[in-house]
């Protein structure tokens, strides 16, 4: 077998993978998303009511409601979600990674951005495929601790919160995500 089939075979496997992880969002269309952001969003300023603050002083947010992460050597997940500028949805997006290294596990989890500032989601909603790098702070770790709005939080241009992580796959990062708009 030479490498490029192995290759070949691995990435045909963690696309399957991933499709074979039907997260039940997409399927009814817009409303259905519509719905799971609002309740993911209430969820989120219940438990952790500090993203209130940061919610407001947003330029946007994007929620996804469920990511659904598997690995096994190669792993990936996939999500879809709404951006919202003042409360309205203005685009649907779905979220992808890849990964390969020492992993196991499978776990689900939720997401959101907030853009601080209307250039970051000027940048966002331009982009065919933006992925989320290094310009990006996580206000609540893996662990679900309290949001903590210091001066590195209020001074970045993108601030994850990931929360609600069900699984046997430990942690849960952004980093190298890509979104991409869609039309449920």
């Amino acid at each position: 077998m030479t490498d490029f089939s192995r290759r070949s075979f691995a990435l045909g496997a963690a696309a399957l993978t991933l499709s074979a992880c039907n997260n039940g969002i997409g399927t009814n269309g817009a409303a259905t998303i519509d719905a799971r952001v609002n309740s993911t969003l209430n969820f989120m300023f219940d438990k952790f009511p500090g993203t209130r603050d940061v919610a407001a002083k947003s330029a946007g947010i994007l929620a996804m409601p469920l990511v659904t992460e598997v690995g096994l050597g190669f792993g990936g997940s996939f999500g879809t979600g709404a951006l919202q500028v003042g409360g309205s949805t203005i685009d649907y997006y779905s979220a992808a990674s890849g990964s390969a290294g020492l992993q196991i596990g499978a776990q689900q989890y939720s997401h959101v951005l907030f853009f601080m500032t209307q250039e970051s989601l000027a940048d966002f909603r331009a982009s065919p495929g933006w992925v989320l790098g290094a310009d990006v702070t996580y206000a609540i770790n893996d662990q679900g601790e309290m949001l903590r709005a210091d001066t590195t939080t209020s001074l970045s241009p993108v601030i994850a919160v990931v929360f609600a992580q069900t699984g046997l796959q430990l942690g849960a990062t952004l980093e190298g995500t890509k979104y991409t708009r869609i039309i449920p």
